[in-house]
């Protein structure tokens, strides 16, 4: 299984250089040269099986021979050790019909989790093996940054820094990141918001002398292992609800599109699914695009669903590259064309996309109400993020199709919206009760390039 960037210029990487490499170095995004295919048989043996046994069948084909089968079994049964329900990824009903995916069972109740938790052992076997230490920066606007910091702490190979927005992340979220004691993982709250974050890593990234100096490696959802294993998920729950025999929906709270993407990467490799819908709070550029064919980011609205509060959604980039029939040179153009401040999709692209994904946009009072109803009819108290993708799937919803929502976080990381919102103060687990007793530890930084990569050097003795 080999690797190419959506741009085209970059060297073909296998399984663990892509992993580890992250971005590529002519600033593209890694995709599989082929995509591996499922058959009707494959997909029904899934059914009874627990959450690792199937991630092993759904992710295999993508490793090649980065490790073998007994070492995959391994990483894929210490990942998900943790996590606080025996089905991983449960699916509980909302209404006829309406299933929301429970994607907050992990041990920073987030669906970040599924992906990191991992990456992080797949880094911890590939460093270890080649007597490697690497750096990881990323970029969060609230749940990649805990996750990873989970997932990387304590790790004796890795140097964790985490970028997140100062004061545009929960407080549960931001003491996830700055309450670990481990010298290894750093929090840096940086001026600006999420677009800001992401936009220093991955000029880091472009640095070629620091990026190689530091080891530089990434962790954000432009790591194709974190979208893969959010492949596995979108496999479990269709199948639950009877898929290979019946065709599934599935509505996605998305901002930077790697979760959505991964189901696309489910539906081509066989997985019969009906309508993946982009589910998008009031920063709408998704849906915005997906709707008139124009990608012009116009400044992020803070919102009481922060983690989607990003107008340059870099996952986007791969699902352009498919729409574009994989032409590096066309996704170069227009990544060139958004940094001058916006691009418009061709007609023959945007029909591309408009085939594979629907879209649909929550305003904050809808998101508000969505919380509160859902909670009178069901019980369900719903996160911010979930609420959006459970208000545009009540809209998107066709009869006689099951449509599976994701619920994307914990409703204890947005306590305040969700008690404004409910009445109801969301509690978080016993393992996590002490978590505004303990310690933070944080750095303020400016959004300056030179200071984050001298920060990063001192601090790595590079």
């Amino acid at each position: 299984m080999k690797y190419i960037s959506t741009r085209g210029q970059a060297p073909v990487l296998n399984f663990e250089e892509a992993m580890l490499t992250g971005l590529a170095r002519d600033g593209g995004l890694y995709v599989p040269e082929t995509i591996p295919q499922m058959s009707h048989a494959d997909i029904a043996a899934l059914e009874g099986l627990s959450y690792e046994e199937a991630a092993f069948r759904v992710m295999r084909p993508f490793i090649g021979d980065t490790f073998n089968d007994d070492e995959f079994n391994q990483i894929i049964a210490k990942a998900y050790a943790g996590f606080g329900h025996a089905a991983r990824a449960p699916l509980v009903q909302l209404d006829s019909g309406h299933f929301l995916l429970e994607l907050f069972h992990g041990p920073t109740l987030a669906f970040k989790d599924f992906a990191m938790q991992l990456i992080g052992q797949l880094f911890e076997a590939a460093l270890k093996r080649n007597g490697r230490r690497v750096c990881i920066v990323g970029a969060t606007s609230g749940d990649t940054g805990s996750a990873a910091i989970e997932a990387f702490r304590g790790l004796k190979a890795v140097d964790v820094f985490i970028l997140y927005p100062h004061g545009r992340v929960s407080e549960v979220q931001r003491r996830q990141m700055t309450t670990p004691s481990e010298s290894n993982v750093h929090a840096l709250a940086m001026d600006g918001h999420f677009d800001d974050c992401q936009a220093r890593l991955k000029d880091m990234f472009n640095d070629f002398e620091f990026r190689d100096a530091v080891g530089l490696a990434g962790v954000n959802s432009i790591n194709w292992a974190r979208v893969l294993a959010q492949v596995v998920y979108y496999f479990t729950s269709a199948v639950s609800l009877g898929a290979p025999h019946r065709k599934v929906s599935f509505t996605v709270p998305t901002g930077n599109f790697g979760d959505i993407f991964a189901g696309y990467i489910a539906k081509r490799m066989g997985l019969p699914i009906d309508r993946l819908v982009v589910a998008t709070n009031q920063n709408d550029i998704l849906h915005r695009c997906l709707s008139g064919g124009e990608y012009k980011p116009d400044g992020v609205v803070p919102s009481i669903s922060p983690s989607m509060d990003i107008q340059v959604s870099s996952n986007f980039e791969r699902a352009l590259f498919e729409a574009y029939g994989r032409d590096g040179n066309a996704v170069s153009q227009l990544m060139d064309e958004l940094k001058a401040g916006g691009f418009n999709v061709s007609q023959g692209a945007l029909q591309v996309l408009r085939e594979n994904f629907d879209s649909g946009r929550c305003s904050e009072e809808e998101t508000r109400t969505t919380i509160r109803e859902a909670y009178a009819r069901t019980g369900e108290l719903l996160c911010p993020h979930s609420a959006v993708g459970v208000k545009v799937a009540k809209e998107q919803r066709v009869a006689g199709t099951p449509m599976i929502t994701l619920a994307t976080a914990h409703p204890a990381k947005f306590p305040a919206a969700v008690e404004d919102s409910s009445g109801v103060h969301p509690p978080l687990p016993d393992r996590m009760s002490d978590l505004y007793e303990r310690d933070e530890r944080v750095t303020r930084v400016e959004n300056d390039l030179d200071a984050l990569e001298t920060l990063i050097r001192e601090r790595t003795g590079n």
